[in-house]
């Protein structure tokens, strides 16, 4: 008898790609690119604080621009790696209970803090010392969560699950449709915040 391949993302690889490795060069490629994503965020400017209050103020749209702009490039990047098969996608699994309570803790947390994870990073290694309490205060809500994540798999977790949603599927759009159609609207969106906001004087 032969063992048929798994499909689920569970157990063994899908036909056609890669098994995903886990080695000392995936480490130091991981430790590469954190480091250039974390030079190109304190370049752009969203390690400030001023910067990302400005974003929730709806006074300064760097973070926004920022944003957007990795989304365009990722998207493109990662489809095109899976394409090539040299990259294995992890889908996230769409749990509305989960998402809308995360999301609102984490922007309440935003809020308070005007920094997040990443950008708090950022701020601390370029000397801005008030992200140190955040960072801290990040670090005690992972483990709070981690500990909590049991009892939240068995509750919240099943809240409005619907799977591996993604939004070629949702919208029965075919990716190689829908991923230059998604882009080229995107792009549009920078160029509408940059010529009717950012050029307003």
């Amino acid at each position: 008898m032969t063992r048929e391949h798994d499909t689920t993302g569970k157990g063994s690889p899908s036909p056609g790609r890669p098994p995903l490795k886990s080695s000392g060069a995936q480490l130091a490629l991981g430790l590469l690119f954190g480091i250039i994503f974390g030079f190109l965020l304190q370049k752009g400017g969203v390690g400030k604080y001023e910067v990302l209050i400005g974003m929730l103020l709806l006074e300064d749209f760097t973070v926004l621009k920022v944003m957007l702009s990795a989304v365009v490039v990722g998207m493109i990047g990662i489809h095109a790696l899976y394409a090539a098969r040299l990259v294995k996608r992890h889908i996230k699994p769409t749990r509305y209970g989960a998402n809308i309570l995360g999301g609102l803790v984490f922007g309440v947390g935003f809020g308070l803090a005007a920094y997040c994870p990443g950008t708090g990073a950022v701020a601390l290694g370029q000397g801005n010392f008030d992200a140190a309490a955040v960072l801290v205060g990040m670090m005690a809500g992972s483990y709070a969560f981690a500990e909590a994540s049991g009892w939240i798999a068995g509750t919240v977790d099943r809240w409005g699950a619907r799977g591996r949603l993604t939004l070629p599927k949702l919208l029965g759009v075919r990716p190689a449709v829908f991923l230059p159609a998604f882009a080229v609207v995107l792009v549009l969106l920078l160029a509408a915040i940059h010529w009717f906001i950012d050029a307003q004087p």
